[in-house]
């Protein structure tokens, strides 16, 4: 069995890579937070100090990191992945990242002859705890296969969309209708609530039209409107991800303006407060604009 190494032990990377451990795969793990390590060493994954320490020690490096510039840092540094991972290789990146990056660095990887596969993840964090996120995969049928076995321990869903970058690619439509559905969703219940509507009601009536999107029906009941707003995927990280898909499509030419605008809504609730809170509590930002009472679903 090959040797893994897991940089990232965050709200993600924290229960992909103990379903690895618990699924019998052996894991160098590294983050910046000793508690998270901590977590992995209790499922018998070994420490490692420093992203060389993990390079050197593993034959497949998974990172699952915030964001573009942190990724190329972890890979590309002097003490990073390609300077101390051994030729043969390969680098799983499943962090949600430009795609311009993730192309630099797999043609950096490529001239050390390490493989890169780009596997960002679909689905929330609640998913990840129980193994069943879903994977978008980049990369050659041959380094495909080799990831597999990961993919499978950690998720139950996984497409092989094509050539390096081409998960990153769909990651990127996937993310943007799943964040600015949030926006419509907070726009839609606050007029409800100004309306007067009882809520239970208004969310039947939803449900049963094609007005109905995944996350007002998944997992906003399972959040904000039972009044958590604890974050699976904050605030700050899906603006994050609007950012990408504005700049991603204005470099091909795509005019975005709906995505455009979800991402301003997305500034002003983190202008609010709401960065670190999930991402349905944009309904809650909204609201307090408004000086509208929050939606919440009746204790049952």
């Amino acid at each position: 069995m090959e040797k893994i190494g897991f940089i990232g032990l965050g709200r993600m990377g924290r229960p992909m890579a103990s379903n690895l451990c618990r699924k019998g795969f052996r894991l160098t793990v590294n983050d910046i937070n000793p508690d998270a390590v901590a977590e992995l060493e209790l499922l018998q994954a070994s420490s490692a100090s420093t992203v060389a320490e993990v390079s050197e020690r593993s034959d497949i490096i998974v990172t699952m990191l915030p964001n573009s510039a942190i990724v190329d840092d972890v890979v590309s540094r002097p003490d990073g992945i390609l300077a101390h991972a051994r030729p043969g290789s390969l680098i799983l990146d499943m962090s949600t990242i430009d795609p311009g990056t993730t192309e630099q660095l797999a043609n950096a990887a490529a001239a050390k002859n390490i493989a890169f596969v780009d596997a960002p993840v679909g689905r929330l964090a609640s998913h990840a705890d129980r193994g069943e996120s879903l994977f978008m995969v980049g990369g050659s049928v041959k380094d495909f296969e080799r990831v597999k076995p990961l993919l499978e321990a950690m998720g139950t869903t996984i497409y092989h969309c094509g050539d390096v970058g081409s998960g990153t690619k769909t990651k990127i439509v996937n993310n943007f209708l799943a964040v600015a559905s949030c926006q419509m969703n907070a726009e839609a219940l606050a007029l409800s609530q100004r309306f007067g509507l009882d809520l239970e009601r208004t969310l039947d009536v939803l449900y049963g039209t094609t007005a109905v999107n995944g996350q007002l029906k998944i997992n906003w009941p399972s959040k904000v409107l039972i009044d958590d707003i604890e974050p699976g995927f904050t605030i700050d990280l899906a603006h994050k991800d609007l950012t990408l898909v504005v700049d991603t499509a204005n470099a091909v030419k795509v005019p975005m303006p709906m995505a455009a605008a979800a991402r301003e809504a997305f500034s002003t609730a983190r202008s609010r407060g709401f960065g670190g809170k999930d991402f349905s509590a944009m309904v809650d930002a909204l609201c307090d604009v408004a000086g509208i009472a929050k939606p919440r679903l009746k204790p049952r």
